[in-house]
């Protein structure tokens, strides 16, 4: 069993000092001076751009700050009312298979819709969790990964409430023809403290055999 930490940050995190706060993190997890770690938080509204990022799908490029995320993916939007779940783990506990990792990422998320009787969805070539609504398939939690002397870092991002007019600053994920959707508005009115309860038990239950438990730590 693996102990795990757990942070869960009140207010604000600006972008920069949580990747620079990343970046020491993995450093310390490889040289077995600092527990892996599950991270959630909020950030500011900004947009990120992912290795794979076309600069066309930048759209307002002076709506909000831009950071070069270095993980996987394109353009993505994060903002107040979406929780974001950084986690940096040992892969060389868990296989060294970066695409079971993100597999079990979707997992995990798919696992916290099930709570909201929402019916989260993967998509072969679209990497993330989808809801078809029927007219049309909208995106509900974004994933972006990378991995560094095997620690992963970056993670997830769930929408639970955010500013969905925000997203149209850029082309989500470089995919234009999909909308993006919350878990408000699918009309499941619910707290980011409720749904941070059901990520750590879908985490447990994902990731980990005989439910290891970490201890959870509140960052102000």
């Amino acid at each position: 069993m693996h102990e795990i930490e757990w942070k869960i940050s009140d207010g604000l995190v600006p972008y920069d000092e949580a990747l620079a706060a990343m970046e020491q993190r993995v450093a310390d997890i490889r040289n077995d001076t600092a527990p892996e770690l599950v991270w959630l938080l909020e950030h500011p509204p900004l947009y990120t751009a992912g290795t794979s990022s076309n600069s066309a799908d930048l759209v307002m490029p002076d709506r909000f700050p831009v950071y070069t995320a270095g993980r996987g993916g394109q353009y993505t939007y994060h903002g107040p009312g979406q929780r974001v779940a950084y986690v940096l783990l040992d892969l060389k506990k868990r296989n060294s298979d970066i695409r079971v990792f993100v597999q079990d990422l979707e997992d995990w998320i798919i696992e916290v819709l099930v709570q909201y009787q929402v019916k989260g969805e993967k998509r072969c070539g679209r990497v993330g969790v989808w809801v078809d609504r029927g007219f049309r398939e909208d995106k509900i939690a974004a994933i972006g990964v990378r991995v560094r002397r095997w620690v992963s870092f970056h993670g997830i991002s769930i929408n639970v409430d955010p500013d969905l007019s925000h997203y149209s600053g850029i082309v989500p994920c470089g995919i234009s023809e999909h909308g993006v959707t919350s878990l408000v508005d699918l009309g499941i009115p619910v707290s980011l403290a409720e749904v941070d309860m059901e990520l750590r038990a879908a985490f447990e239950k994902v990731f980990l055999e005989g439910g290891a438990r970490g201890s959870i730590i509140s960052l102000k």
